[in-house]
Parts: C-alpha cells; structure tokens; sequence
C-alpha cells in the first residue's frame, strides 16, 4: 500500500495525537486513589497505545 503525501501527514498527526493521549491517561492514572478509575485510565492508556500501534503499521 502506498501512502501519499496528505495521508502521511494525517497518519502523523494522529500517530502523534495518541501518543498525547497515553501519557495524558497514564499521569492521570497515577494520580487517582480510586481503583477503578485508576484501571479505567490505565485500560484507555493501553488502547491508544494499540491504535497508535496499528496507524503506525500502515507507514511500512
């Protein structure tokens, strides 16, 4: 699959925009008392890290 131009720089945006979006959940996470809410940023944390993950199998 070939990518052009427009869509590298969309992939980089939201390659970039997940990878905010986990340390964002992950500082969040560690700030909490609450378990449960602990483990529902910790469960987001890892799903950007899995998006993040497969937009990035589209650049090889």
């Amino acid at each position: 699959m070939t990518v052009n131009q427009m869509e590298l720089q969309n992939l980089r945006h939201l390659i970039g925009s997940h990878a905010n979006a986990e340390k964002k959940l992950r500082f969040y996470a560690q700030q909490c008392q609450d378990a449960q809410i602990k483990q529902m940023f910790e469960q987001g944390a890892q799903s950007a890290v899995n998006t993040r993950n497969k937009l990035m199998s589209f650049l090889t």
